[in-house]
């Protein structure tokens, strides 16, 4: 019965988990952005996690550098299955301007499955809560299928 309500509560409040993987924090600004009362994304459940183990999406910005791929795998294998992968910005899909260079070891797909790709340099607000919208709604599926 407690495993049912539960499930049900999350489905109605994704977690999220910011990661910058070396970007010019373009992409950052206009997250943060996505959280103020402006766009409120709270009011359609996202929150911030302070940690990966508690999140439900993880939100990666930042073409993959060198010195992030690490942190960006130990982040991946630490958020709990079911989870959903956002790349915001085209750096974690091409490396945009950066690519080519020798401080950049992406794309993001590199590493893990990307669900949902926002693209633009710097997305809107509005295409970033998109995003969101799709990845919970692929994390909804996700849920079930692991359920059947």
């Amino acid at each position: 019965m407690f495993k049912k309500l539960i499930d049900k509560s999350a489905a109605k409040s994704p977690w999220l988990f910011h990661l910058n993987t070396g970007s010019c924090n373009g992409c950052d600004i206009e997250i943060v952005a996505c959280l103020t009362p402006r766009y409120d994304a709270e009011r359609f459940g996202f929150k911030l996690a302070g940690s990966p183990r508690h999140a439900d999406i993880l939100v990666v910005s930042g073409p993959i550098t060198v010195q992030s791929r690490d942190r960006l795998i130990r982040t991946i294998e630490q958020t709990p299955e079911p989870k959903c992968v956002v790349s915001i910005g085209s750096c974690p899909k091409s490396g945009n301007v950066f690519k080519g260079s020798y401080g950049i070891d992406g794309p993001l797909d590199k590493y893990v499955h990307v669900d949902v790709s926002v693209a633009g340099c710097t997305p809107k607000p509005e295409a970033i809560m998109e995003g969101l919208y799709k990845a919970a709604l692929i994390l909804e599926k996700k849920r079930e299928a692991m359920h059947k």
